[in-house]
This record gives C-alpha cells, sequence and structure tokens, in this order.
C-alpha cells in the first residue's frame, strides 16, 4: 500500500468513534458495589491494524486530557491533538509502523459516561448521581473497548502523570493483555503535597454557589468561577519554578496596580496573573466541573502500596516490560516517585529500564519537550514487521584490537546463561556482544541519556544513574557478574564502587588503562609532561580519568579490601609490550588490565595468584 500524499510527521484530519458496551444485563459493575446500566466509549485511532492485530498502541490519557492525541478533526484544523509531537508518521510512536489507540476516561467529559451524561433511568444528566469512580474501574473500560473492537493484547500501553497510574493498573489487572508498559512522570500514589492541591481545587468547584450540589446542568450555568479557580491552581503545578521565573518574572501588564477598595478586589498587574486567568477561561470552555471532581478523586485514592500492602506485592503478577520516565524539574510528581517504582521493578528481578530527562518545563514537559522523550520511546517499543537486530562486531569499534582482545578475555570469563550487570555501560555494545555470544542477560548502568537510548534501543534494560553514588537501588548478589570496563578510573569514588560492585553481584570484572606502562613513564621522564596515548588520549586537563592508577596500585587495593583477584589478563598493544609481559613484567608492559575478582573466601576452590597473561 502506497504513502498518503501528506507531509513526514502530520497524521492530518481524524474522525472520532463512538461504541456502546456490549454489558451484562444488569450493567457495568464498579468497584464500589455500584453499576452503571449503559456505558458509552470515544476513542480516536491511528495508522493502519495489522493482519495479526499485533501492532496496537494504547495511550492513557491525563487528567485533562481526552481521546484526541493527534491530527485535527476534520473540518477544524487548528485542533491539533495533545500529543500530535509524538504521535505520527516519523515520531516516536510511529503510526507508519503502529496502530494507536487512545479513548477519553469514564467519567470524563468527551463523549465517554460521565457525571454530564444521560441517565437512562431518569433520562436526565447524572450530575450528582453519578456513582464514585477508581482508576481500576477506568482501565476495565479500557479493556473492555479493546475487547469489543477486536484487540486481545496491545504491544504497549503508554501513559504519563495520571495516564501513568492508568498504565500501571492496566498491566497489573490485565497482565495477559499488555506487553509492555511505559510509565511517564507518574507514581505508584500522590504525594501529600499533590493531594493538598486537588483538595483545594476541589474545594474551590463546590464552594461555588453555582455547583448547586452538583445538579447544575438544568441551570445552563455552571460553577465556572469555581472550575477556573481550580484549573488556576493545578496549573501551577505543572510548571516549574524557573519556568514560571523565565516567562513572567515579576513583569506587569501595566502601568500601575489595583489598590484594594477600587472595586477590582485586589486584582494585580503581574503578567502571571493574566496567564493563569486565560488559562482557567480556557479551560471552562472545554471540560466539566463534575467531571473534574470525580477524575481528581479516582487519582488521588490511587495507591498501589494501600492495594496490595506494598510496592513488591503490588508488581508480583507483573509481566510487561517497563520503561519508567522522570522529568527532573516535575515537582507534582518528583523524580524520586519514578525511581521509587523502577526500583521496585528491579527488586522483583522484573525487565525494567529507568531514565531521567532534563525537562526545564514542569511536569508539562512530557507534552512540550518530548526530544530525547521521543527518542527513548522510539527505541523501546517493540519493532514490528521484518527486523532483524544487527550483529555485533567489535573489530569495527576504534581501538578494534586492544579492545577486540578485551571483549574476547571477558568473554572467557562468563558463564554461559548467566545475569550480567554493566556499569557504566555506555552504548550497551559489550552488553550486545555477551548476549550474542553467551546468551547472557542482565541490565546496564549509565548516567548520559543518549547511552541511556542506545543501551534500550539495543533491547537491554538499563537504569541511568550515577554509579558514584551506589547501586543502592540494587538488591545484594542480584547478578553473577559486575563489570566495569574501562570506567573504574573514571568514576570519583572507585573504591565504593567496587564495594558495591561486589555487594550486587559474586564476581567483579575490571578492566581499565594501566598508567604504569613502560612509555607512559619513559615519556613523563622525557619531557615532564603528563603523558598521551591510545590508551590515555586526552590532555592532562580535559581527561575523564580522574584516577590514574597502575597495575600495582589495583593489587594494593584488593588487598586492603579484602578483594581476591582470581585472574588477570595484561593487554599489550606493541612488540616491546608483549617482550615485557613474557618476562613478567606487567606494570610496565600492559597497556590495558582486565581482571577478574570476588570477596575475600568466595572464589571455588583453592585461592587463586595473580597471574599476568598475554594479551
Amino acid at each position: 500500500m502506497g504513502k498518503d500524499p501528506r507531509k513526514l510527521g502530520e497524521i492530518g484530519p481524524v474522525k472520532p468513534k463512538t461504541v456502546e458496551l456490549d454489558l451484562p444485563q444488569d450493567g457495568f459493575a464498579l468497584v464500589s458495589g455500584k453499576r452503571i446500566a449503559e456505558l458509552t466509549v470515544a476513542y480516536e485511532a491511528y495508522g493502519e491494524l495489522d493482519a495479526d492485530r499485533a501492532n496496537v498502541i494504547f495511550i492513557c490519557h491525563a487528567l485533562s486530557g481526552d481521546a484526541h492525541v493527534a491530527g485535527s478533526h476534520e473540518g477544524d484544523p487548528k485542533s491539533i491533538g495533545w500529543w500530535d509531537e509524538m504521535v505520527g508518521p516519523g515520531k516516536g510512536i510511529d503510526t507508519d509502523h503502529y496502530h494507536v489507540i487512545c479513548a477519553n476516561i469514564l467519567g470524563g467529559c468527551k463523549g465517554t459516561t460521565g457525571p454530564s451524561s444521560m441517565n437512562p433511568a431518569t433520562g436526565e444528566p447524572y450530575g450528582s448521581s453519578f456513582p464514585h469512580i477508581t482508576v481500576a474501574d477506568i482501565v476495565a473500560v479500557h479493556a473492555l473497548l479493546l475487547k469489543q473492537i477486536g484487540i486481545k493484547q496491545v504491544a504497549a500501553v503508554i501513559g504519563a502523570s495520571f495516564g501513568g497510574m492508568q498504565v500501571f493498573e492496566m498491566a497489573l489487572r490485565y497482565p495477559e493483555m499488555v506487553q509492555r508498559c511505559v510509565c511517564i512522570a507518574s507514581a505508584a500514589s500522590l504525594s501529600a503535597q499533590a493531594l493538598a492541591f486537588d483538595i483545594v481545587g476541589r474545594a474551590a468547584i463546590t464552594s461555588d454557589p453555582k455547583w448547586e450540589g452538583g445538579d447544575y446542568y438544568a441551570s445552563g450555568r455552571g460553577p465556572t468561577d469555581g472550575l477556573a479557580q481550580a484549573r488556576k491552581i493545578g496549573h501551577i503545578t505543572y510548571l516549574s519554578t524557573d519556568m514560571m521565573t523565565a516567562k513572567f518574572g515579576r513583569e506587569k501588564r501595566g502601568a500601575g496596580s489595583h489598590l484594594a477598595g477600587d472595586g477590582e478586589s485586589f486584582l494585580s498587574d503581574f503578567e502571571v496573573e493574566r496567564y493563569l486567568d486565560h488559562q482557567g477561561d480556557k479551560f471552562v470552555g472545554r471540560f466539566d466541573a463534575n467531571s473534574y471532581l470525580y477524575i481528581t478523586q479516582a487519582m488521588d485514592d490511587f495507591d498501589l502500596v494501600d492495594s496490595y500492602g506494598s510496592l513488591d506485592d503490588a508488581f508480583s503478577q507483573l509481566q510487561a516490560k517497563t520503561l519508567v520516565v522522570a522529568l527532573t524539574s516535575d515537582w507534582l510528581f518528583p523524580p524520586e516517585q519514578s525511581h521509587e517504582v523502577a526500583t521496585a521493578l528491579l527488586r522483583k528481578g522484573l525487565p525494567v529500564s529507568y531514565g531521567v530527562l532534563n525537562a526545564p518545563h514542569g511536569h508539562d514537559a512530557f507534552l512540550v519537550e518530548v526530544e530525547h522523550l521521543s527518542e527513548m520511546i522510539r527505541a523501546f517499543l517493540p519493532w514490528v514487521g521484518p527486523h532483524k537486530a544487527p550483529t555485533i562486531r567489535v573489530t569495527d569499534a576504534p581501538g578494534a584490537r586492544v579492545l577486540a582482545t578485551e571483549y574476547s578475555s571477558i568473554l572467557k570469563m562468563v558463564d554461559s546463561g548467566s545475569r550480567v550487570l554493566d556499569l557504566g555501560c555506555g552504548d550497551g555494545t559489550l552488553l550486545s556482544y555477551l548476549k550474542d555470544h553467551k546468551d547472557v542477560s542482565g541490565m546496564g548502568v549509565d548516567i548520559e541519556i543518549h547511552n541511556v537510548i542506545d543501551v534500550i534501543d539495543k533491547g537491554h534494560d538499563v537504569f541511568q544513574a550515577d554509579i558514584d553514588g551506589g547501586l543502592s537501588m540494587i538488591p545484594d548478589n542480584m547478578y553473577d557478574y559486575a563489570i566495569l570496563s574501562e570506567t573504574l578510573q573514571v568514576v570519583h569514588k572507585p573504591r565504593l564502587v567496587m564495594q558495591e560492585m561486589l555487594r550486587v553481584a559474586r564476581r567483579g570484572i575490571v578492566s581499565f588503562p594501566n598508567f604504569g606502562k613502560w612509555d607512559h613513564r619513559l615519556y613523563l621522564w622525557a619531557t615532564g609532561r603528563m603523558p598521551k596515548g591510545r590508551a590515555i588520549p586526552h590532555e592532562w586537563y580535559d581527561t575523564p580519568n580522574i584516577h590514574p592508577f597502575t597495575v600495582r596500585d589495583f593489587v594494593d587495593l584488593c588487598r586492603a579490601d579484602k578483594i581476591q583477584i582470581e585472574d588477570m589478563v595484561c593487554i599489550a598493544s606493541n612488540f616491546v609490550d608483549r617482550m615485557l609481559n613474557r618476562c613478567g613484567f606487567c606494570n610496565a608492559g600492559s597497556s590495558r588490565v582486565l581482571v577478574r575478582v570476588t570477596k575475600e573466601g568466595q572464589a571455588d576452590g583453592s585461592r587463586v595468584s595473580c597471574t599476568c597473561q598475554r594479551g
């Protein structure tokens, strides 16, 4: 089938769809025990469904979102979907490959049954008679919709903020349906601060005389002032302090401030007030106050620990491969909450990747700053259609001969089928090499976001973290091997990293450049300057190698910290190096050194002495 004659990235006009769900005779049962007799769901779909129906991506929208994710509505080219930057041909969620579905949630006001819908029992809007709903009820409706339109399994379910809560609830309640999860800027429950903002927002609505106890539809008015205030309160939490300062500061829109008693109720001239007024007025025009009450209440009540006893217990039934993404300046769902979720998944031994995006815009950054987020999601999603991962060829890398020797030596040190943790994993090449040759499973840890994305793209799990801060997210003895390949000399706390490495793994494999090599010594003696070479290619003032050390230094550290050296491979880069190694002068002849270590007393059999082998 040929491509549509449209620009890359544009979905074009889309038409919303509605479905009357097939329900039991007594209606849809809610967690509360109440029932809804009839259920209509509004949804939109983008991209073609493949013959196997295996390319479905389901998106869960946030609090004030709806089913209109991408494109524009027919006849209204300005009605661009709320995540149009992410969803479309060639974008992070690529509609050239995936069939993307998003539905307006239960309790909403955009076509799915909610408080403003007609109650079939009375012929009037539900209003205050609409029953209490939970996130579990919301995802149950998602599942019913998918079943009714013929989707038995989704390749991934994706959501941010309140949508992220739906993602986890859906994966936990329907594990056979969900293959992968992407949870962005969300949490296992709201913090007390976030709860407080919701509580004040709901109070603003219910205190508005026009709310009329929730039955305001007949009056044709509605609590517009209260809803606008609730939106202003909520919107403050979506932006970061830096973003508010940069965007508004203390700028004023006119000369002179309004004073108390001038009939304008303490209005100010600050630009930030005009911005909040605009956000409140715009929201009133598109959202129902009762829907806001019901949905925020469902979000407040969501608590995986309260529901399951602990996060570990909550995730015991999870089968999906998971990506958790945090945003640095998000104070509504701070990164610590995402980290807590990812760590719980890791403790359970589940396949999880975790990344932290630099996002100065705050919580709303997932809507406006999608560059790295788009790359990360694209890398994580399962590829559909014919696709074969490239074979990893170490000989293609820079410094190929020495690197190939190091990798082949690591290969000999690692047992087939073992679990491997690669610390400072870079772009994941070593993990792929070990996977291809020894069928290992495992995870990488790296601090650079570009490396994290590359590792995910290669199909491995990865945790974005600074290993100098320790590995507290990883339980004791979780891995068979922890590998520090060309990393120990660049960390700030090598001693801590070594100790943590042997806490989380039975054995460690460490490779490092040997700064005691003969030509380095000769260069320093002859010129009085720090040496440069293949192993040390940087100027002294611009080098990542903040801890230059030699083979003897490393052996002394192991002895002091009761670390047993099981095997050592000294890699030579030229004829002189090989001759020195052959004569036993490994500290002078080694370009790189590869060492397998374990905690003293844990080695198999008798103590293995430190021996140098030719590389």
